[in-house]
């Protein structure tokens, strides 16, 4: 099973994780943070393989994988 934090206080909603998840399995969300940005959000049901693509291209280091 893999797990994905993604640290919303350091998310400043690029969208480029959305853009490099080759599953399509984060989106920016419609919340805010506390910085005004809307944040990345991991959609569970997608089949994300832990490729970590999403934390090679995170410019805010804002995003773990977990391999359970």
């Amino acid at each position: 099973m893999i797990e994905i934090k993604i640290h919303q206080e350091r998310c400043k909603g690029c969208s480029l994780c959305v853009e490099f998840c080759p599953k399509k399995a984060l989106f920016i969300s419609d919340k805010l943070n506390m910085k005004g940005y809307f944040v990345a959000a991991f959609d569970e049901k997608k089949g994300c393989t832990g490729c970590t693509s999403c934390v090679l291209v995170c410019p805010d280091v804002a995003i773990e994988v977990y391999r359970n």
